[in-house]
């Protein structure tokens, strides 16, 4: 039999690359998607994300618990918070006296996405950051903030178990429950963005008038 265009088979579409991972973060944990490559996470419905310096962030672990998903991408740390952090996130730092300064701190709330970083292999999955500990992500490249290296797990979430209960929040000032502390987060974190700042500062060459 002659083949002819009516028989030759149509090629296949190739398989989308992150089907893997956007079923993960689906169907595994519930969090929401946006069509289109590469995956990205819809910030506001599960989560707030609170996008620090990478030593800023190393700073302010000791104030997450176990359970606290954070992902680094680039030299930048993501640092996942209560819905709502975001908005309450300018009149925090008004409250702690940081509000005048400029401080490389970004809340990520409603309407934002976050790059999804890929499914660990398992609890444990993610892979080793120098300075922070086992439980870690792949070595960075430095860059500007989110704009080189790819998403990485450095405390990833785990199946089957609801994130909310683990992120930082303002309502666990005072309290009694298992809930990480947004204000001792923020602060910790405020307070390595500012001297991050200042040694930029010292370290800047000297201005020669003419």
């Amino acid at each position: 039999m002659v083949a002819t265009l009516s028989t030759i088979p149509l090629p296949r579409r190739s398989l989308d690359p992150g089907g893997r991972t956007r079923h993960w973060y689906e169907n595994e944990l519930g969090w929401r998607t946006v069509p289109g490559a590469p995956v990205r996470l819809v910030v506001g419905h599960r989560f707030d994300v609170l996008d620090v310096p990478l030593e800023a962030g190393r700073a302010a672990l000791r104030h997450l618990g176990q359970g606290s998903p954070v992902a680094v991408q680039g030299d930048r740390m993501r640092l996942l918070v209560a819905t709502g952090s975001a908005e309450e996130l300018p009149g925090l730092l008004r409250w702690l006296e940081w509000e005048a300064l400029d401080l490389d701190l970004v809340a990520l709330g409603p309407g934002t996405l976050m790059d999804a970083p890929p499914p660990t292999a398992g609890p444990t999955g993610a892979r080793p950051l120098p300075g922070v500990g086992p439980a870690g992500a792949r070595p960075l490249t430095r860059g500007g903030r989110g704009s080189q290296g790819a998403a990485a797990w450095l405390r990833p979430p785990e199946p089957g178990c609801e994130v909310e209960a683990s992120l930082p929040t303002l309502s666990a000032v005072g309290g009694r429950g298992g809930a990480p502390d947004l204000v001792r987060l923020v602060d910790t974190a405020a307070t390595q963005c500012h001297r991050i700042r200042l040694r930029r500062g010292h370290t800047r060459p000297p201005a020669f008038s003419e």
